[in-house]
């Protein structure tokens, strides 16, 4: 069973029925409880990351996504998901996050006649050829793309995926049991709905 995380905010609806759609058993997870109970976990989000943060918080929810994965529970982050899993976003002057993958989420620097932010299909270069999100994907394929902020990693040896907007920056991570993306799969079409059934088969 899929647990889809919800911590007050986030695109949970998209994601539901994109799971749904495959066929896969889909609940969402508003506690500690639910989080254990369910197989694999998603952790999808829009907005900012402080108020992502502080609504994990409240809801009592960030030990127990931590410790789910440190227990090998299967973890998909989508979008702000994935931004979630750095050290710190740039966001409103900053704030902590759950420091998983060593790193910042920088605001974009725009320019040269990109808008911030980048709202669309842009492609994402497979940099490990081995991640399992990315079977059956051809390299430099178009996913949908919404955000104003992008993670600049420390760690590049968890990048799976990098995208170019300006700049170049890691747009998928795989780390053990831990899998996330910027683009949001759920709006992908084919390409989206194959990534989440490639988490599916995990």
């Amino acid at each position: 069973m899929i647990g889809i995380i919800d911590y007050g905010a986030g695109n949970l609806k998209s994601v539901y029925s994109a799971f749904r759609y495959l066929g896969q058993e889909t609940t969402i997870c508003r506690e500690a409880g639910a989080l254990e109970k369910a197989d694999k976990l998603v952790l999808p989000g829009v907005g900012a990351i402080a108020d992502a943060m502080n609504g994990l918080s409240s809801a009592g929810l960030i030990g127990p996504v931590k410790s789910a994965i440190r227990e090998g529970k299967h973890f998909l982050g989508i979008c702000l998901g994935l931004q979630l899993l750095f050290s710190r976003g740039e966001e409103f002057g900053g704030c902590e996050c759950l420091d998983i993958i060593k790193g910042k989420v920088r605001l974009f620097p725009g320019g040269g006649g990109l808008k911030v932010p980048q709202i669309g299909w842009n492609t994402v270069r497979i940099t490990n050829s081995d991640c399992p999100l990315f079977k059956g994907i051809s390299d430099g394929s178009f996913f949908y793309f919404v955000h104003s902020f992008y993670c600049d990693s420390d760690e590049g040896k968890f990048t799976s995926g990098m995208t170019e907007y300006g700049i170049e920056y890691t747009s998928a991570v795989w780390k053990d049991n831990i899998f996330a993306v910027q683009f949001h799969p759920e709006r992908s079409q084919d390409n989206g709905l194959k990534i989440l059934e490639n988490f599916i088969k995990l």
